[in-house]
């Protein structure tokens, strides 16, 4: 097996590597959090492969998503120079892209916690990164559970856990007062810009009134229906939109792509409509959910010309980069899955976010230039 281990230098976790290197040879645990963008999950396993982990087994590294977990592998593939599947390989439900010589092997949370049932000392792996340790969903949970069991019976297993918004202490003291790194800096600055709903509205009624002065001042028919935008958040999305536009004639800057978070399935389809209807300039329009085959997934990869707008669930959230994406659009909503205990029925009701998926929301833009986010 042929492989060089190298570290792109502007990312923050190259410059701290020696001393994440330090801190994971000499303890079976260790926390690092560090911003979106710094680098954490393309670079901790090949810090661990430096470290020769992998040779005493696998370099496992979970993923909240099989895009992120697809995405993930193929980006750490193509650094490391192998062939996706070999060396680095991915597993996610219903595809196992790896074989007998995959070292690195990304998967989902699901998939370690199906492993767990055939394998309970998971002696295949020598090291287990938990990434997006934040989301705290059930299956993060009880991997988290599960390994501060597994830790005393497996001495020679080495955990990390990662995010860009974690609690290091209650991850620390879980794991039994874990050493901490806290990794600052991320590849770009990324500016926020807050918008009221209110004001796009009242924007919005004015623009359609002075467009409808015009057209009646020079002799056009005169509606009794005003020509405007009802959806708040098609709005509020056209008005970001338009000060993406103006930013771009300022900065005399080529046209960058979007990113908007919206809700759901739902929202996505609805706005797409919208914007394809507004006939937008050399503008691409694409979905991205979880519900969307692996190969319309895959087109947000692909190159093209002009401007990408991206409507995406928060699918797009962690460890997904989304190429060329230099602003986001959030707003500021989410399915989140909850349970009732009283009547035991699993929901899914639309949510405002916490500000940890802000943050990681925001940091979508901050990967290739200076991005903004509008709120």
């Amino acid at each position: 097996m042929s492989y060089s281990i190298t570290y792109p230098p502007q990312l923050p976790v190259s410059e701290r590597r020696e001393e994440i290197a330090r801190a994971i040879r000499d303890n079976q645990v260790v926390v690092v959090a560090g911003e979106t963008g710094s680098g954490k999950t393309t670079q901790l396993p090949k810090i661990c492969l430096e470290l020769g982990l992998a040779e005493a087994g696998r370099i496992g590294h979970t993923q909240p998503r099989r895009l992120a977990a697809r995405s993930v592998a193929d980006r750490i593939a193509e650094e490391l120079g192998v062939q996706l599947g070999q060396e680095v390989g991915y597993q996610v439900r219903f595809t196992d892209h790896s074989s007998e010589f995959t070292r690195i092997k990304l998967m989902t949370d699901g998939i370690l916690l199906a492993e767990i049932q055939r394998d309970r000392q998971l002696k295949q792996y020598s090291a287990i990164i938990i990434d997006e340790a934040h989301e705290r969903s059930l299956n993060i949970d009880f991997l988290l559970g599960y390994l501060s069991r597994l830790l005393p019976k497996r001495p020679d297993l080495k955990v990390v856990i990662t995010s860009a918004t974690i609690d290091v202490d209650k991850f620390s003291k879980h794991f039994r007062d874990a050493p901490v790194i806290s990794v600052s800096g991320r590849s770009y600055p990324v500016d926020i810009v807050y918008q009221d709903p209110a004001e796009q509205v009242e924007e919005s009624d004015q623009s359609g009134n002075e467009q409808n002065g015009r057209q009646n001042g020079a002799g056009g028919k005169s509606s009794s229906v005003q020509e405007t935008d009802d959806d708040p958040l098609l709005t509020g999305v056209m008005t970001a939109l338009r000060s993406i536009r103006q930013h771009e004639r300022d900065q005399r800057s080529g046209p960058g792509d979007v990113l908007v978070f919206l809700s759901g399935e739902r929202d996505i389809r609805e706005l797409a409509l919208a914007l394809r209807k507004k006939q937008l300039t050399d503008t691409e329009i694409l979905p991205l959910y979880a519900r969307l085959s692996a190969k319309e997934q895959q087109r947000i990869f692909a190159q093209h010309r002009g401007r990408r707008i991206v409507l995406a669930t928060n699918l797009a959230e962690t460890s997904l980069t989304v190429p060329g994406i230099r602003y986001v659009i959030d707003s500021g909503l989410a399915r989140i899955s909850r349970y009732s205990v009283q009547s035991k029925v699993q929901r899914l009701p639309i949510e405002p976010i916490s500000q940890a998926s802000a943050n990681q929301r925001a940091g979508r833009c901050g990967r290739v230039a200076p991005g903004i986010c509008y709120r």
